[in-house]
């Protein structure tokens, strides 16, 4: 996961300068709301890097880190969360702490975005990038039609349950 956020943050050194200024400081990313189907995960620490990428706190560490930000991401709404990472937006999300280190990892958040059609033509050329690119704009289209339709079927559960 820490290497997928730092390869996202390099495609967009503007948000790896604002994050440079906060190295050493450390930021805790818990999730909040998880549905019961899978097990939570745990908190994550991670400490930014004189580059401007994170790094895992590790193991005893983490326990007597003291953390400067916490991030808490809202999963309740596994549909919401998938819709606004699919569009390019950021997924729901509450940030507590150090004033300056919360507005530049919120810019970062909102201005760095994963570009999997590059990534596929970086690795395996244009024509499959060009594919990579399409297929990605049919599942945000599908993501949106599942969303629509669970949205009527829960509408309709709840109206049953009246």
């Amino acid at each position: 996961m820490v290497l997928f956020v730092n390869h996202v943050l390099t495609g967009c050194p503007p948000a790896v300068e604002r994050l440079r200024a906060h190295a050493g400081k450390v930021v805790r990313v818990d999730v909040s709301g998880w549905p019961g189907l899978v097990p939570v995960p745990p908190p994550l620490a991670l400490r930014i890097t004189p580059a401007g990428l994170f790094e895992a706190v590790a193991g005893a560490d983490e326990a007597t880190v003291a953390v400067d930000l916490d991030v808490k991401l809202d999963a309740s709404a596994p549909g919401k969360v998938a819709e606004a990472v699919f569009k390019g937006g950021v997924p729901p999300m509450s940030v507590e702490g150090d004033a300056a280190l919360a507005a530049d990892f919120s810019w970062a958040a909102q201005n760095a975005r994963w570009d999997p059609a590059a990534d596929a033509e970086r690795f395996f050329g244009g024509t499959v990038g060009e594919g990579v690119g399409r297929a990605s704009a049919q599942l945000a289209q599908a993501a949106e039609a599942a969303k629509a339709a669970l949205g009527q079927v829960f509408d309709k559960f709840q109206a049953r349950k009246r």
